[in-house]
């Protein structure tokens, strides 16, 4: 008799990654019209209803992209170690984002947790090509992100480095 349907592993993954978000949603929406909205910030920042839907998206593929590497390396085991550790560093340090630039207001350190963020990100879809090239396809978006945060980040903390 199976325990756990076929299905639920996949769903648990793909779900897995919006915790965080979700739990970071809360800090965000207090942040963004006492804090956020008094920041000088590019006139290439997208505006505020974009991020919901582009981080669910994004959080939606790498999700899935890990289950994919789960089930190509048979679950939890030896050689699951490296490349589902990599994307569970990058997990919590993509968490760890919004109380250290929102909760916080620290963006210098919201950077560094960016950068850190990116390289993990890098690293984990590096490990993932040759087990299953759909998941480090499905990282790919997500690294592109990143890349347009860790930008944006730079821009708002340079140019609110003396805001208090």
């Amino acid at each position: 008799m199976e325990v756990v349907p076929a299905w639920a592993p996949a769903v648990g993954f793909t779900l897995l990654p919006h915790a965080g978000g979700f739990l970071g949603s809360n800090i965000t929406k207090r942040e963004i019209p006492a804090w956020y909205k008094t920041l000088q910030k590019p006139s290439w920042c997208p505006p505020n209803w974009v991020f919901a839907p582009v981080w669910g998206t994004l959080y939606t593929s790498m999700g899935y992209g890990s289950y994919l590497v789960w089930k190509e390396l048979g679950g939890f085991n030896e050689k699951s170690v490296v490349p589902l550790g990599l994307y569970a560093g990058n997990l919590a340090l993509n968490w760890a984002w919004t109380p250290i630039f929102f909760g916080a207001h620290k963006m210098g350190w919201g950077l560094v947790t960016l950068l850190l963020t990116t390289g993990t990100a890098t690293a984990t879809t590096v490990s993932w090509y040759n087990i299953n090239r759909t998941a480090a396809y499905l990282m790919v978006p997500y690294l592109a992100w990143l890349s347009l945060a860790s930008a944006l980040n730079y821009r708002i903390w340079k140019d609110n480095r003396n805001k208090k």
